[in-house]
């Protein structure tokens, strides 16, 4: 069958209640106080069904106090009742309803003259005029004008024809992706334990299912579902839902919360936004406190005025930065309603068009023109590269396209697919616009380039050190990219140290001096090589240059240090060779050495001996066996 969420709108006692009454036969008002008093106060429900086409309905209260209760049950709708009674005509709970509604984008509705029994041919005439003047220009200028009467019944067939038509009109909620049920009651039944109900907006919820209430974090498991007052093994979007729940318990759970598949949606408290004033409302202002209702909820914050507009003018549409007092569950897309802090009048609303911003400030002329690329006008693809180039080097995860981007879990992979036609790249899970990256080398090219004129004697800039100064905000995979590709272009080579292709470690004037009397002492020390304090007085230079020129020629292997003792390479090979060839002249062709016969052969000590000895193990021309060494 085909699902329709209708809502009613209007001024108090205008007679809602018992319109839903008359087409359902199911009483919306289920508190005592309700009755008793003649008015809603909270939610009401009911359901019936027309042919294929299940209605169920949402009763909202039409006192001015009770205006944020109306917001809970209105966010979720296909269709509206915009209701106003023949005896009384529009009202000012009526214009603010019609207001909510309108800025909302509910797409389709019906006007509904009741109390048809009370007044007039006339009267009703007037009432029909005021009503075409109040919906001039709207979603309602075209919709059903019909006139009934809850007391008699006279139009309630006509009524039901009119709402179940809307079907076919209405655009089906997405069913692929995430579930989302914003909570708008949350009780507890006995041998059942917690409930909660709500419009499924999105998605699918099944028993044993796996969900998430946020803001909060609990995680909850489903254990029954009903829809319509029947149970069922699972309810999709656009139906009107019960889901009993595992695993919290119903002091834990409260109307503005919603019920949704984990990391589905945004857990924020910044959002960036393109508003409405509606001409009835003061100005504005930067800094202003609010009041923002989406979907059950309600969290105060502060309006930020994109650009460095003071005020925004009533009637005016402008961008915002809207920084929460608590957090909200949103996402790209959303529609809300702005209301003033004091007095709790409704002034406007608007739809996120970021549910997690990563720019900084949007005061500035970047911060406001990264808005308007991605302000509601925007097609989809355009809007996330905006969000992508506007995070700059660290991009966006995958997953923050379902959370703050608004792309269903379903479609994820045909957006990643389109965005890489895009000049977007996916290194990890992040997605990064490719300006960024080739920005990113190239001043990972400067940065070698600037170490190599600061530190001509080394062969190149630490990895490390690279990865800090400039990737130091990013994941790790990033940077490794970046380097990869360079290498691969040949414009970067190295592995624990970078350097251009182009570069040689050189000492230059008087250090090519320094350079040759430290080879030449070393060399002619041969297995006994002179300490620091012999090389300092050969070379006659500042222990700086000594240590920096001695430093280059292990980098370059000239030298090698065995421990605390530098030797020359070419003293080291040639002991290699001599010690390798003792093989062929022994008996039997097994040569071994000891520490004493090492120290006889070669005219050292042991503080020499002992670390070339280990140093021909591990060149493997040599393996210890006890007290001697077996030539290999």
């Amino acid at each position: 069958m085909n699902n329709l969420v209708v809502g009613t709108a209007g001024h108090i006692d205008h007679g809602k209640s018992s319109l839903v009454r008359a087409l359902t036969g199911i009483d919306p008002d289920r508190l005592k106080e309700e009755k008793e008093r003649g008015i809603t106060i909270e939610l009401g429900f009911a359901h019936t069904a027309v042919g294929d086409t299940r209605i169920a309905f949402v009763d909202v209260p039409g006192h001015e106090r009770f205006v944020r209760t109306m917001l809970a049950g209105v966010g979720g709708i296909d269709c509206v009742l915009l209701i106003v009674a023949a005896d009384e005509s529009v009202m000012p709970q009526t214009r603010e309803h019609f207001d909510i509604c309108r800025l909302l984008r509910i797409p389709r509705g019906i006007v509904v003259i009741t109390k048809s029994d009370l007044a007039d041919a006339d009267t009703r005439a007037l009432v029909a005029q005021d009503v075409a003047e109040l919906v001039k220009g709207s979603f309602l200028e075209s919709a059903p004008v019909l006139e009934v009467s809850a007391a008699t019944g006279d139009g309630l067939d006509r009524l039901r024809d009119a709402i179940a038509a809307q079907v076919t009109h209405v655009a089906r909620r997405p069913v692929d992706g995430g579930a989302r049920l914003p909570i708008d009651r949350a009780f507890s039944m006995k041998g059942f334990g917690t409930v909660v109900t709500g419009t499924l907006v999105a998605g699918r919820i099944g028993v044993d299912d796996q969900l998430i209430v946020q803001p909060g974090g609990r995680v909850v498991k489903v254990r029954g579902v009903q829809v319509h007052g029947r149970p069922a093994l699972e309810a999709v979007a656009g139906q009107r839902s019960a889901i009993n729940l595992g695993g919290v318990e119903v002091g834990d759970v409260s109307r503005g919360e919603t019920l949704l598949t984990p990391d589905t949606l945004s857990v924020t408290r910044r959002v960036d936004a393109e508003i409405d004033l509606l001409r009835s409302a003061r100005r504005l202002k930067h800094g202003a406190r609010v009041r923002l209702h989406n979907g059950t909820s309600e969290v105060l914050g502060r309006v930020s005025i994109a650009g460095a507009a003071a005020e925004i003018e009533p009637g005016a549409s402008e961008l915002v930065r809207l920084r929460l007092e608590t957090p909200a569950v949103l996402t790209r897309g959303d529609r809300f309603i702005l209301r003033a802090y004091s007095p709790p009048i409704t002034i406007g609303g608007g739809m996120v068009i970021d549910a997690a911003p990563t720019r900084p400030g949007v005061r500035s002329v970047d911060g406001r023109g990264s808005l308007e690329r991605l302000r509601s006008t925007a097609g989809e693809t355009a809007a996330l590269l905006a969000m992508i180039e506007g995070a700059g080097l660290p991009g966006v995860s995958k997953a923050s396209l379902v959370s703050r981007g608004g792309v269903s879990t379903a479609r994820l992979p045909a957006v990643l697919t389109t965005l890489g036609h895009r000049a977007v790249r996916l290194v990890g899970d992040r997605l990064i616009a490719s300006a960024y990256i080739a920005k990113a080398g190239d001043a990972l090219l400067a940065l070698v380039a600037a170490s190599h004129k600061a530190n001509p004697m080394s062969d190149g800039l630490p990895r490390e050190e690279a990865r800090e100064k400039i990737f130091a905000r990013v994941a790790p995979a990033v940077f490794e990219m970046v380097v990869d590709t360079l290498k691969g272009a040949a414009s970067l080579v190295g592995s624990d140290r970078l350097a251009l292709p182009s570069h040689k470690a050189t000492v230059a004037g008087a250090d090519d001096q320094v350079k040759s009397a430290i080879v030449n002492a070393y060399l002619a020390g041969g297995l006994k090589p002179p300490d620091a304090a012999a090389i300092d007085a050969t070379v006659k230079a500042p222990r700086a240059i000594v240590e920096k020129v001695t430093a280059l020629l292990l980098r370059e292997k000239v030298l090698v240090k065995l421990d605390t003792i530098v030797f020359h390479g070419a003293a080291l090979q040639k002991l290699k060779e001599e010690v390798g060839a003792l093989k062929g002249s022994a008996p039997g062709g097994k040569a071994t050495v000891d520490v004493a016969a090492f120290k006889d052969r070669y005219g050292v000590s042991r503080k020499f001996a002992i670390p070339l000895l280990e140093y021909l193990d591990r060149e493997r021309v040599t393996r210890r066996t006890g007290d001697v060494r077996l030539v290999l």
